[in-house]
């Protein structure tokens, strides 16, 4: 019977590259392995470097000889990079084409405006991911999720929906999906689906980790929050470990025992197996690259609490690039270009960090709001992103409502339950007086469909927006795809307040939600009241990623500012060809920022100490923003 392997993990802890490199291990052994993605900003094509698409694609792997020639294997490995866009398309049909022959245009036009709001898009998505654990054309089945809160709240899914579809079936028969009767069949699809993922038999769940400690955080929560709903992990791979012999001067030596530390910490507090994977010196993209990886990651030993024995850097192959030239950049922003960008002139400014997991939004959020504060404007820091950790940053606890943090500083993180419970109480309240019962009972119905949990989040973030209380808000975002998907509902729900029931009683409301929608769009679209900067490592994967975004944005109107290049590796510490090597790609890298998205550029060196607490933010904002 087909096996499901999923890989799970913060942002940014290459999830992705093992994901894959596991695929291409089980293709090698003889087995048909299928490797699907269900992040919205997938990038499976650029680890395989050749386009994949929403269609399941053939991925030729071989065997390389030692001699450097290479040995064709029967097709064993396909992958497929699902997209939102489609995934709506055939989910729509699906659903409505059974009904094109007997149905007159009009309830047809009906039916797909029905399914034209935000929930079909979550659900399109998660229903094509769905449908490759009911077959048993594959060996194995390797998911490549999500960054950790998204991919929970994805295996949540099947049970909140399957929960909806019946309480619908015992009202109206009515769902945001469609008729309870035209979809009966994907609530026992989803059953069957919740019981696989349960099933240690048939399906495992590796957590891939940096040996840093908020990833390890990440990991141990994630893990927790796993087996709540009945799924246990079953392996952690411990990715990026420096190699110790090559961090002979003190800048490094330090970081390598702060990760040696957390790879006892973690080998102490979670007693799963695990495999280990030291840090390369390149980008790990192509067959060939991975295929080597994968070589490495099979040969550690799976072990229970029990360090692996790393490959020496001669086995690896180090030291190719030490004799680069050095590669011409624009000088830095003076400080009147930054303060123009940042601090407000007329009324609040919104700034929105977004990018690919892991390249550090989070800490540049927090140094930023630490900066505007420092200049005497009133900042709140808002996160939206489900596995966020501004409290570790600021080494505070963050509540879900406004709490001082630091001398004109705020922060708050958005707690989605009780944003939930807040929205569909408030709804209903101010409903109360203005409408039927009927019309009441149906809106309940709706207010209890799981996509509104998306909405009732972002509600209680642009609350935000449209509050005067606050010089600046700098939102701390979820990645890429989901920040994308995040900016798109004010446009989604706009377009839903149009075809809500034209009744009497329902004008005043459809008025209401579609001016106060509009309002929101034309905030984010206006320069002067929103910043988006992107963040990102300088590495061609966060680097494709981030230049997607900023066109997606900018089909929406809305139009990127800022580039920051984070953890860039500083000159006088890079004394070996591995650390030269790593920062002559990084500055190649910066030429090609600088000529692709044509921004003003921040760069933010690697620290050599964890940035933790205020103090540590304001020299970190001394050195961000000079």
């Amino acid at each position: 019977m087909t096996r499901y392997i999923f890989f799970s993990g913060k942002g940014g802890v290459g999830k992705s590259t093992m994901a894959c490199a596991t695929a291409i291990h089980h293709a090698l052994q003889g087995r048909k392995t299928l490797i699907v993605t269900t992040d919205p900003a997938s990038n499976l094509a650029d680890v395989f470097e050749q386009e994949i698409g929403h269609k399941i694609t053939p991925i030729p792997v071989g065997v390389i000889y030692p001699e450097g020639h290479r040995h064709e294997l029967p097709l064993q490995l396909f992958a497929m990079e699902i997209d939102p866009d489609e995934a709506i398309r055939e989910y729509k049909e699906r659903i409505i084409g059974p009904f094109r022959e007997i149905m007159p245009d009009d309830v047809i036009a009906s039916l797909e405006e029905n399914l034209s709001g935000p929930c079909t898009t979550e659900m399109a998505s998660f229903d094509r991911f769905i449908d490759f654990m009911a077959g048993d054309e594959y060996d194995i089945i390797v998911f490549d999720t999500a960054p950790t809160g998204h991919t929970i709240r994805l295996l949540e899914l099947p049970v909140d929906w399957s929960k909806h579809i019946e309480a619908s079936a015992k009202g109206s028969g009515q769902t945001c999906l469609g008729p309870v009767q035209s979809i009966q069949d994907s609530k026992d699809k989803y059953d069957r689906a919740t019981a696989l993922l349960k099933d240690p038999a048939r399906t495992d769940f590796i957590f891939v980790m940096r040996p840093e400690t908020l990833s390890l955080y990440e990991t141990l929560r994630a893990s927790k929050e796993l087996e709540t709903i009945g799924i246990m992990s079953g392996e952690i791979i411990i990715n990026g470990i420096l190699p110790e012999e090559v961090c002979e001067v003190a800048f490094f030596r330090k970081k390598y025992e702060a990760q040696q530390k957390v790879i006892r910490d973690t080998e102490l507090g979670i007693s799963k197996p695990k495999r280990y994977m030291l840090l390369r010196d390149n980008e790990v993209k192509g067959i060939g690259a991975l295929q080597a990886v994968a070589d490495e990651l099979f040969a550690s030993p799976l072990s229970r609490g029990v360090r692996g024995v790393y490959p020496s850097l001669e086995k690896r192959g180090e030291g190719r690039f030490s004799d680069k030239k050095t590669i011409p950049l624009n000088p830095p922003l003076e400080e009147r270009e930054i303060n123009n960008l940042l601090l407000p002139s007329n009324g609040t400014k919104a700034i929105f960090f977004t990018g690919k997991g892991g390249v550090g939004k989070t800490t540049i959020s927090c140094i930023t709001a630490m900066h505007t504060a420092m200049k005497g404007f009133k900042t709140l820091i808002v996160t939206t992103d489900p596995a966020a950790h501004i409290g570790e940053v600021f080494d505070v606890k963050v509540n879900d409502e406004p709490s001082e943090i630091a001398e004109n500083l705020f922060a708050v993180m958005i707690d989605q339950e009780k944003a939930f419970t807040e929205y569909k109480d408030r709804v209903l309240e101010e409903a109360r007086e203005k409408y039927s019962e009927d019309m009441l009972a149906a809106m309940e119905e709706e207010l209890n469909s799981p996509c509104i949990e998306e909405m009732s989040a972002f509600d209680k973030f642009i609350r935000f927006i449209e509050s005067s209380a606050y010089d600046v808000i700098v939102f701390d975002t979820a990645p890429t795809g989901h920040t994308l998907r995040l900016l798109d509902l004010p446009f989604d729900y706009a377009k839903q307040a149009e075809m809500m029931i034209a009744t009497a009683e329902a004008v005043e409301v459809k008025s209401d939600t579609e001016n106060r929608f509009r309002k929101i769009i034309e905030i984010l679209r206006n320069k002067e009241q929103s910043v988006f900067c992107l963040v990102l490592y300088p590495e061609s994967t966060p680097i494709l990623e981030s230049y997607r975004a900023m066109l997606d944005l900018k089909d929406a109107g809305i139009e990127t500012q800022l580039v920051v290049a984070n953890m860039v590796l500083p000159e006088e510490v890079c004394v070996n060809d591995f650390f030269k090597n790593r920062r002559w790609m990084q500055m190649r890298y910066l030429g090609e920022i600088q000529n692709k998205f044509k921004l003003p550029v921040l760069q933010f060196p690697m620290m050599q100490d964890e940035i933790k607490g205020a103090d540590a933010l304001k020299i970190a904002s001394a050195v961000l923003y000079r």
